[in-house]
C-alpha cells in the first residue's frame, strides 16, 4: 500500500509493543522501519516490466525480513544493555516489535492486487489477495488518528490501548475486504452460471478508494474473458462484457524471458492487442474496465511485416494514475447503489484500449 499507510502501521505497532520503553520515539522509529521494505524502489531496471516485477521482491520476503528483525533486535539489545540498562530493553520484546513492524509491511501489500513476493527466493506466484485498494482511507485514517493522539498525549496510559484497539479494528477491516471480494466473485459466478457460461477462473479486484464495488473478470477455455462490475448492494445480475484475450497475437512473444516473467507475476491475467505496428500486452488486474494501469509494448513489426521482440516500454498514454479518471470513477461510485443505467463497458473498452476490434457483448 502507500507509504503513509505503511508508516502509520509501523508506528502503531512499535508504539504498542515498545511505547512504554521508548515513549514517543517509538512512533518515529516504527514509522521509519515500516517503510524500509519499499526502499527497493531506488533500484533502477532497464525496462518497465522488470521494474514492475522485481518490486516487492527480496525486500518484501518474510525470510529476509525475519533475519533483519533478528539482527536489529540483537543490536539494540546489546546497545541497550551497554548504554541504557535502565530502559529495560530485552531481546524477545525487541524482536517481537521489529518483526511485527517489518513483516506486516509485505503482508499488508499482499492484501492489494499488485503482487508481493512474500516467499522470495522461492518462485511462487506473488501473493495478490485483492482485498483492498492500494489507497484506502477507511483503513489508513483510523491508524493515523490513533498515532497522532498517541504522539500528542504520550505512550503512557490509554494511548497504548488505543493503538492496540485501532490495530485490531483495521485488521478486521482487511478481513471484511476479503469477504467482500469473495462475495463479488460469487455474484459474478452465479450470473455466469445462470447464462450457461462455463469459465475456468473468476477474479474480483477492488476499485479506487472503497470495498463496496468490485471489478470482476472471468476466463473461458476458448481464450475469452468476461469483465463486469459488481456491488454489495446489487439486486440484479451484474453487467458484463465478453472480450478476447487475443492469445493468437501473443505467439511472437513465445519464450521471451520478460514475457514469461510477466505471465508469472500476474498469474497470466494478460491481454494482447496489435495497435498499428506495436504488440501491446496489458495487465488486466489493475485499473477500471478498459482503462488499465500497466500496458507494455513488447514487440514491433518491421518493414517486412515480421515481429521483432525488443526491450519492453510503457505503452504511450499509460500511467500509474490512469485508474483515477474522475468522470469514470464518479460513474463507478454511483454504481455502488444504483445499477441503472448500466456502466458503459463497451465504450470504455473502445476508448482506452486503442484498437478497432469491437468487443463482444455479454450473452
Amino acid at each position: 500500500m502507500d507509504s503513509i499507510t505503511q508508516a502509520v502501521l509501523g508506528a502503531a505497532l512499535q508504539g504498542s509493543v515498545l511505547g512504554r520503553i521508548q515513549g514517543r520515539r517509538s512512533l518515529l522509529y516504527g514509522a521509519a522501519l515500516g517503510t524500509l521494505p519499499d526502499l527497493d524502489v531506488i533500484i533502477r531496471y532497464a525496462d518497465p516490466v522488470s521494474q514492475m516485477t522485481y518490486h516487492r521482491g527480496f525486500s518484501h520476503s518474510v525470510f529476509v525480513l525475519t533475519g533483519l528483525a533478528l539482527l536489529l533486535a540483537w543490536l539494540v539489545s546489546w546497545l541497550g544493555q551497554r548504554y541504557w540498562p535502565q530502559k529495560g530493553y530485552r531481546w524477545p520484546r525487541l524482536f517481537l516489535a521489529f518483526w511485527l513492524v517489518l513483516i506486516t509491511h509485505p503482508v499488508l501489500d499482499a492484501f492489494t492486487v499488485y503482487g508481493t513476493q512474500l516467499f522470495w527466493p522461492l518462485h511462487f506466484t506473488p501473493e495478490s489477495w485483492a482485498a483492498v485498494f492500494i489507497i484506502d482511507p477507511v483503513y489508513t485514517l483510523p491508524l493515523l488518528a490513533a498515532v497522532l493522539i498517541a504522539g500528542f498525549k504520550g505512550l503512557q496510559g490509554r494511548a497504548t490501548t488505543l493503538l492496540t484497539a485501532t490495530l485490531l479494528l483495521t485488521t478486521a477491516y482487511l478481513g471484511l475486504g476479503l469477504a467482500s471480494r469473495m462475495a463479488a466473485e460469487a455474484r459474478f459466478q452465479a450470473a455466469l452460471d445462470q447464462q450457461g457460461i462455463a469459465v475456468s477462473e473468476v477474479r474480483a479486484v477492488p476499485i479506487a478508494f472503497n470495498s463496496l464495488v468490485w471489478r470482476v473478470m472471468a476466463k473461458t477455455a476458448d481464450g475469452h474473458y468476461y469483465e463486469g462490475v459488481s456491488s454489495a448492494f446489487d439486486r440484479q445480475p451484474p453487467e458484463m462484457l465478453r472480450q478476447s484475450l487475443n492469445l493468437e497475437a501473443a505467439k511472437p512473444l513465445q519464450g521471451a524471458p520478460l514475457h514469461e516473467r510477466l505471465r508469472w507475476f500476474t498469474g497470466d491475467w494478460l491481454r494482447y492487442d496489435v495497435v498499428g505496428d506495436a504488440l501491446v500486452v496489458t495487465d488486466l488486474r489493475m485499473g477500471i474496465p478498459g482503462n488499465y494501469t500497466f500496458r507494455f509494448q513488447m514487440a514491433r513489426r518491421d518493414g517486412h511485416g515480421q515481429w521483432i521482440v525488443g526491450t519492453p516500454s510503457a505503452w504511450s498514454g499509460t500511467a500509474p494514475n490512469s485508474m483515477f479518471n474522475g468522470h469514470d470513477l464518479a460513474l463507478i461510485w454511483r454504481r455502488i447503489f444504483d445499477q441503472q443505467p448500466p456502466l458503459p463497458l463497451a465504450a470504455w473498452t473502445a476508448k482506452y484500449l486503442g484498437h478497432a476490434a469491437a468487443p463482444e457483448p455479454g450473452r
